[in-house]
């Protein structure tokens, strides 16, 4: 719903996300309970002691070790846990927390509200973003309460974590069927171990609860309507909570958006063209520079030097690092490595793979190299449970939004019919995730039904969810309007980017709550 140098921030957001692994058919009709929860907010339904409950804000800090709490109280922020229904059918059940965090308005003359965080993911979390969205916003950050969140069971709110081997469940089927057999085994043991460790909540974890959750904050925080910011994924929450709760939005951005219509347990295959149309960009800008890195003078030796990798990993693991710095990776790790890399087109991102191709190429030919820190992180996230949680999520989340294929056959028929146009992301973008093994989602997918007034900011060449999606998206919300960030490769592009047109147009929105009178294209 999220580069190489900010891995943990929105490259985890939707770069590193199981979400990224969906495209699914047209969204099916919203259950009944749309209007059950317009109708909640208008009787009570048993959820008034949630819209009406006290906050009891205080410092961010939760442990002795906790340095993000630290910062956030350093930058006058102040946080709270926020108790919702596990289940929203039943309100006087199971309860759970949602973390929040706030950094008030300083300009109380001209307070607009407060604007709620949404980084993507899904899975990803907002409570420490407020500082930094308050700079980005420039003058009118100060006209907001910055409201950042952890979605129910993410983050620093009621915590999940199925105790999973790697920290991503998002790999590559590899060069041949014994590949794909193993994922299949692995993505089989991964949903299982979901369902053993957190059988009672599963089935309520998902992006319509999450947007309930939303409106109770809403409540919580004493906003009539309120003003949002997502990401990625968090485009999509933005959409389905205006379908849910539309006369509870105020203002809304939503910057690398997804279309409704493309979401779902197999949306990662909508990535496939953007992704190796931005290897090859790439492998035109390391051959610039092949005096430097030397890994070939034209796109095609650089692209040939990448093929090589992935082939050598086929047959025989690569050794990378040395010491207690050292992993092993095969060829359903390579294509994974690339794909966080190439989130974005800044010269930083493009260094930072051009130095892990080096380190790869070397651990081809059998040599060894010290490892960059931003690959030691990638590396950690594929081959280790230390963020297990952050995976964990991610699956429950995406595989309770929607239903995925069964049948592992149907993704092998997709894999190798990738192979010959897209030979190294259609074996990753078409591998089977471990949706193919969770139960049936409890609610359908929410439609589109309803008309919307959003900000859709999107790059063109964003490799996470594709300038087409966003197109869509606006077509479906037909009193929208697209902000356009010509001829980039970017994914999240207000506030990250660097771009000043972009920035500017969206701060006048914020600030003025007038969309522009058409639709709107800034140059890279």
């Amino acid at each position: 719903m999220t580069t190489a140098t900010t891995v943990g921030r929105r490259a985890s957001a939707a770069g590193l996300a199981l979400a990224a692994a969906l495209t699914a058919s047209p969204a099916l009709a919203a259950a009944p309970s749309a209007d059950r929860d317009r109708a909640a907010q208008k009787t009570g339904g048993g959820l008034d002691r949630y819209y009406r409950q006290h906050l009891a804000w205080g410092s961010c800090v939760t442990g002795p070790d906790d340095e993000v709490g630290r910062e956030l109280d350093k930058a006058g922020v102040q946080c709270a846990d926020v108790t919702v229904p596990l289940d929203y059918s039943n309100p006087r059940g199971r309860t759970i927390t949602v973390a929040i965090s706030r950094l008030k308005a300083t300009d109380t003359r001209n307070r607009i509200g407060a604007i709620l965080l949404n980084n993507g993911g899904p899975g990803g979390t907002a409570v420490d973003s407020p500082p930094h969205v308050r700079k980005q916003m420039k003058d009118v950050g100060a006209r907001y309460d910055i409201v950042g969140f952890d979605p129910r069971f993410v983050g620093r709110s009621t915590p999940l974590d199925c105790g999973w081997p790697v920290s991503i469940g998002l790999m590559s089927a590899g060069l041949d069927r014994t590949s794909f057999d193993g994922q299949v085994a692995l993505n089989k043991s991964l949903a299982a171990k979901c369902r053993a460790a957190n059988p009672s909540v599963l089935p309520h974890i998902n992006t319509r609860n999450t947007a309930r959750d939303m409106d109770v904050i809403r409540g919580a925080l004493g906003e009539r309507k309120i003003s949002y910011l997502g990401y990625s994924y968090g485009t999509y929450l933005g959409t389905v909570f205006t379908q849910m709760f539309p006369d509870r939005v105020d203002r809304m951005v939503l910057d690398g958006a997804i279309s409704p219509r493309r979401y779902g347990p197999l949306l990662m295959r909508d990535m496939v063209g953007p992704n190796e149309r931005a290897l090859a960009a790439w492998a035109d800008w390391a051959a610039e520079r092949n005096g430097t890195y030397g890994l070939g003078d034209t796109r095609e030796r650089v692209l040939g030097t990448v093929t090589t990798v992935l082939e050598e990993a086929g047959r025989r693991p690569l050794t990378l690092g040395t010491g207690e710095q050292t992993y092993r990776i095969d060829d359903t790790h390579v294509p994974f490595i690339y794909f966080i890399g190439l989130a974005t087109d800044k010269d930083e991102a493009r260094t930072a793979l051009a130095e892990q191709t080096v380190i790869l190429k070397k651990a081809a030919e059998g040599r060894t190299a010290a490892l960059t820190p931003e690959l030691t992180q990638i590396l950690r996230l594929a081959l280790t449970g230390d963020d297990s949680a952050t995976g964990s999520a991610q699956a429950a989340i995406l595989c309770g939004d929607g239903y995925a294929p069964r049948n592992p056959e149907t993704y092998w028929h997709d894999i190798e019919r990738s192979r010959e146009k897209y030979p190294v992301f259609g074996p990753l973008t078409n591998n089977i995730n471990p949706c193919a093994f969770w139960d049936k989602p409890r609610e359908r997918p929410t439609e589109v039904r309803l008309d919307a007034d959003p900000l859709i900011v999107s790059a063109t060449g964003d490799t996470r969810t594709p300038h087409d999606s966003a197109v869509e998206l606006h077509r479906m919300l037909p009193s929208s309007k697209l902000l356009t960030l010509q001829g980039a490769i970017h994914h999240g592009t207000y506030g990250e980017y660097g771009n000043d047109c972009v920035d500017t147009e969206v701060n006048r929105y914020l600030a003025t709550g007038r969309l522009p009178e058409r639709d709107l294209t800034c140059t890279k």
